[in-house]
């Protein structure tokens, strides 16, 4: 695990894919801390056979699996977002095909309309793709000019479309909600990123994400230099004051969890030192430190580095109540890692357009 304040794809060559399976026995890390592996910048055309690809007769486009994203996540994310567009499939666009000619060609420029950092690329060429495909139009050629993880400038260009009109129009609402979606999460998490700089400690996201949208904002997270925490319920075990509740104690919690799923991690929540504590002599590698005052904080993180010589050194997070302003003095705790919910519940849209520069 890297310890140096490191960041993701801005900073370094991506690795291996963050995907939504549930991993393989033995293989689940407190945090998944690797950066994405960058898209290709430059030209993809529509692949090719279709029937092939055993995914409702669509083929995923080569920078989703680039992007270490999911191709079957991103199949069906897209169909649904274009169904809420236009209908059940192949669905219509009254306007679009009431006033463009079907084979019309054009060309389009995703621009950034303000300052921030952009993710989510990848997903254009498969929005483009599966609206062609809909409507039996000739494909779209997509020219990335930027990479995700990139700041960018209002004006910028990050992409040109090449192909039918209607297809860029058709596309144009879902490319921009998704876009803008990732590249505004991206956006927000490279301000924590830049604050803890330096520091040591990591910013973690959560599981508070919009529903069917938890893989791109993760990827987000991760463009904008932040750090993933699990992926869902199935791939670490994190005990909460309702499980305490519920089995008797922390203790007994923890026992419960290693008895039943022996091969997965076990974090805990803990609201006080005590509870900290608790933990840690259950055998937990992972406290997750929750709503402390700064002085509190320290005082917590102190006794639990005080007693893990007997126990191996414990990973430990910040989380509640946590803003911009105090994350660096949080860091200065000790604390490994800061998780922030806001990262992927509260960050604004970047605003970007997809303008039509040219036709016939």
């Amino acid at each position: 695990m890297r310890r140096d304040g490191a960041r993701g794809d801005q900073y370094g060559a991506g690795v291996t894919e963050s995907t939504a399976r549930p991993p393989e026995s033995g293989t689940t890390p407190h945090v998944d801390v690797r950066p994405v592996v960058r898209p290709v910048v430059g030209s993809e055309p529509d692949p090719g056979d279709a029937a092939a690809a055993g995914l409702g007769g669509l083929v995923p486009t080569a920078r989703i699996s680039t992007a270490g994203l999911d191709p079957v996540w991103a199949v069906a994310t897209v169909a649904v977002a274009l169904d809420e567009d236009l209908g059940p499939a192949p669905g219509r666009d009254v306007t679009t095909q009431a006033t463009v000619a079907p084979h019309e060609p054009g060309v389009a420029h995703l621009v950034a309309r303000a300052a921030g950092v952009v993710a989510g690329l990848p997903v254009v060429s498969e929005v483009v793709r599966q609206v062609a495909l809909r409507f039996d139009l000739e494909p779209v050629t997509v020219d990335v000019v930027v990479r995700d993880g990139e700041k960018v400038a209002p004006g910028q260009v990050l992409a040109v479309l090449r192909g039918p009109v209607q297809v860029l129009l058709i596309a144009e609402r879902t490319v921009l909600n998704l876009v803008s979606r990732a590249s505004g999460v991206a956006t927000h998490t490279r301000r924590w990123a830049d604050a803890l700089d330096g520091t040591g400690a990591l910013v973690l996201d959560t599981r508070k994400t919009t529903p069917g949208l938890r893989q791109l904002e993760k990827y987000a997270v991760r463009c904008g230099g932040g750090t993933n925490k699990r992926m869902g319920l199935y791939d670490v075990a994190m005990v909460k004051d309702n499980h305490v509740v519920a089995a008797g104690s922390v203790s007994a919690a923890v026992a419960a969890v290693r008895d039943r799923f022996p091969d997965v991690d076990v974090q805990v929540e803990a609201d006080t030192r005590e509870q900290a504590l608790e933990a840690l002599d259950a055998g937990a590698r992972f406290l997750l430190l929750d709503n402390m005052a700064t002085g509190v904080l320290a005082d917590v993180v102190a006794a639990v580095r005080a007693r893990e010589g007997e126990t191996g050194r414990v990973e430990l997070e910040a989380t509640g109540n946590l803003t911009l302003d105090r994350a660096r003095e949080v860091a200065a705790t000790g604390v490994d890692y800061l998780s922030v919910g806001g990262l992927t519940h509260s960050s604004p849209i970047l605003d970007l357009a997809l303008d039509l520069v040219a036709r016939g």
